[in-house]
C-alpha cells in the first residue's frame, strides 16, 4: 500500500462520508486488522462515534468483520474496495447504456446506500423518474422492477450474504450455545441471483411542497398513512448490492471486442462479441476461457439486423481460431464445431502485443521527453530487447542523443537494463546491456502516478471551494431568492435589481471558480 493510495483512499472516504468515517477508514487502512477497543483508544472519538463509522463502512463494503480465534472480533478496511469510488460514475454509466434511465437510478441508488431490498428500491427510483416526467404522468412499480429482474439475471446486482437461521429446539433439549460476538454471513451461490417474489403495485409518487400538505389531506388520514408505512416490506432481509467484478468483466469483454476489431475486421469482433454474450452468465469473472459453444448457437444468437449466411459465418470461426493471436480456440467438432473465447490469451496478457496497457504506456512519453523517446519506447515494446548501438540504427538517431534519452527513462522507470554476463566475473567488457520495457512493471508506475494526481485534484479543488466560501454562499442566496420571487410572479425589474447584489467582478470570479472545479 502506498502513501499516494492511502492519501487518495482518506480523501475519498472523506468526501463521501465525512471527516469522522474518514478518520477510522485512514486509520484501519495504515494499520492493518484492529479490534473496537484499540480503534477507540487509537482514534480518540467515543465508542459511539467509532460504532457508527464501522457500521457506514461495513454497509458500503468498505470494511469486514472477522472472529479470531481468540473470541475477539477484528475489524479490516479494504482499500481496493475504496479506490473503486472512482469508476461508480463509469458502472452507473454502464447501466445508463445497457438498460436506459431505469437501470442507471438502481445501480446509483445501490452504490449510494451501499445494500437495500427491492422493494424500497423499486419505490424510490420510481419516485425519482415520475419526479422528471410531465405532470399527469407517473411511473409504475412493474416498469422498475422488470428492470431490476434484467439486471439481477445478467449479475449486475446480486444478494448480499446473510446469517444463517438457527433451527429452534423443542422445550426438552437443552438451550442453544450463545451467539458468537460477530455473525458469520453465508450466501449459497444459486440463491445470489435468485429474485423473491414480489407483488409491487403502485407508481412513483411527487415531492408535494409545504403549502400542499397544510392543505392537504387530515392529520388523522396521514398519521394512518404513516402507521401503514411502519409495517415491514414483504422481502424484509433480502438485501441487494452491486456485483462490481460483473462490470469489471463487461469492460474486460469491450476490451477483448476492440482488440479483435483492430486485428481482424468488424464482422469478427461482432462475432466475439455474441459468444461473449451468450457465456457472459456461465463464465466465472477468473475463467481463463468462456464455456464452448456450437457453431449453430452462434449462429442463431446473431443480431437480428446482422445478415450473415451460416457457411460465412463458419470461415469467420476458421479464420478466428487458425489466427496465431489465438482470440478463438477451437474445442471439439460437436454441432458444427464447439468453440471458446480465450480471455487470458498471451496477447491480450499485459506484455502481449494487443494489451491494453500499450497504448496508455506509451501516450505521457511525447508530453514528457519528446517524440524520439516515443520512438526508442515503441521500438522497445516491438523487439522486446536491444543494445544501445541497435537502438541508435533502428532508430536512426544520433548516439549522444539516444544515450541520454534511453538514461532518462530508465531513471524514471519507463524502461529497465538487463546484464547478460558472457564470464561468471560480469567484466563490464564482457557484459550485453540490453533495454527493454516491463510493461506490467509501467503499468503499475504509471498508475502509482495517476493516483497521486487525483488525490492532488482533489485537494485543488477542495482548497479553491474553501478560498470562495463566501462568494459561494452570497451566489446561493441570491439564486434562492430569485427563485422564491418568480415564484410568486414578481415584475422583471425585480428581478434585475435582485441579480445585480453580484456585481459584475464576482461574477467573472464566479465562472473562474467553476471552470477550475470542474
Amino acid at each position: 500500500m502506498t502513501q499516494a493510495e492511502i492519501k487518495l483512499c482518506s480523501l475519498l472516504l472523506q468526501e463521501h462520508f465525512g471527516e469522522i468515517v474518514e478518520k477510522i477508514g485512514t486509520y484501519l487502512i495504515r494499520t492493518g486488522p484492529q479490534p473496537l477497543r484499540m480503534i477507540v483508544n487509537d482514534s480518540g472519538l467515543v465508542l459511539d462515534q467509532v460504532k457508527k463509522a464501522l457500521c457506514v463502512l461495513i454497509q458500503h463494503n468498505l470494511v469486514r468483520h472477522q472472529l479470531q480465534k481468540r473470541g475477539f472480533v477484528e475489524y479490516e478496511a479494504q482499500c481496493k474496495r475504496v479506490l473503486r469510488i472512482l469508476r461508480y460514475p463509469r458502472y452507473i454509466y454502464t447501466a445508463k447504456t445497457l438498460y436506459g434511465d431505469t437501470g442507471e437510478l438502481i445501480v446509483e441508488e445501490l452504490l449510494l446506500n451501499g445494500k437495500m431490498t427491492m422493494s424500497a428500491v423499486v419505490k424510490k427510483v420510481a419516485d425519482r423518474l415520475t419526479e422528471t416526467m410531465e405532470d399527469g404522468k407517473t411511473m409504475d412499480y412493474a416498469d422498475v422492477s422488470n428492470t431490476f429482474v434484467r439486471l439481477v439475471d445478467t449479475h449486475f446486482v446480486q444478494r448480499c450474504p446473510l446469517v444463517p437461521e438457527t433451527p429452534q429446539s423443542p422445550d426438552a433439549l437443552p438451550p442453544p450455545a450463545p451467539p458468537p460476538p460477530a455473525p458469520t454471513l453465508v450466501i449459497n451461490e444459486k440463491d445470489m441471483y435468485v429474485v423473491p417474489r414480489l407483488n409491487l403495485v403502485g407508481k412513483g409518487k411527487r415531492r408535494r411542497s409545504c403549502d400542499e400538505e397544510e392543505q392537504g389531506e387530515p392529520k388523522a388520514k396521514k398519521q394512518k398513512q404513516d402507521g401503514e408505512s411502519s409495517e415491514p416490506p414483504p422481502d424484509d432481509g433480502i438485501y441487494w448490492q452491486v456485483n462490481i467484478d460483473r462490470f469489471h468483466q463487461h469492460f474486460r469483454d469491450q476490451g477483448i471486442v476492440s482488440a479483435v476489431a483492430n486485428r481482424m475486421d468488424q464482422t469478427s469482433s461482432e462475432i466475439v462479441r455474441t459468444m461473449l454474450r451468450m457465456s457472459e452468465v456461465t463464465t466465472s469473472s477468473s475463467a481463463p476461457y468462456t464455456q464452448p459453444l456450437s457453431s449453430n448457437e452462434i449462429f442463431r444468437s446473431l443480431p437480428a439486423g446482422y445478415n450473415i449466411a451460416k457457411q460465412v459465418l463458419d470461415q469467420y470461426l476458421t479464420l478466428l481460431a487458425d489466427d496465431p493471436m489465438e482470440f478463438v480456440g477451437k474445442s471439439g467438432d460437436s454441432g458444427g464445431g464447439m468453440y471458446t473465447v480465450s480471455i487470458l490469451c498471451g496477447d491480450l496478457k499485459p506484455s502481449g502485443p494487443f494489451s491494453p496497457f500499450r497504448p496508455l504506456i506509451s501516450f505521457p512519453l511525447p508530453l514528457r521527453f519528446g517524440s524520439r523517446c516515443a520512438r526508442i519506447f515503441r521500438l522497445l515494446l516491438r523487439k522486446k530487447h536491444l543494445e544501445q548501438k541497435q537502438v541508435e540504427d533502428f532508430a536512426m538517431i544520433p548516439a549522444k542523443e539516444a544515450k541520454d534519452m534511453l538514461y532518462k527513462m530508465l531513471s524514471e522507470n519507463f524502461v529497465s537494463l538487463q546484464e547478460i554476463p558472457k564470464t561468471p566475473d560480469h567484466a563490464p567488457s564482457r557484459t550485453f546491456y540490453l533495454y527493454t520495457v516491463n510493461v506490467p512493471s509501467s503499468a503499475r508506475m504509471l498508475l502509482h502516478r495517476c493516483y497521486k494526481s487525483v488525490a492532488n485534484l482533489m485537494e485543488r479543488r477542495q482548497y479553491e471551494t474553501k478560498e470562495n466560501k463566501r462568494l459561494l454562499e452570497k451566489s446561493q442566496r441570491v439564486e434562492a431568492i430569485l427563485a422564491s420571487m418568480q415564484a410568486t410572479g414578481a415584475e422583471e425589474a425585480q428581478l434585475q435589481e435582485i441579480e445585480e447584489m453580484i456585481t459584475a467582478p464576482e461574477r467573472q470570479q464566479l465562472e473562474n471558480l467553476k471552470r477550475n472545479v470542474n
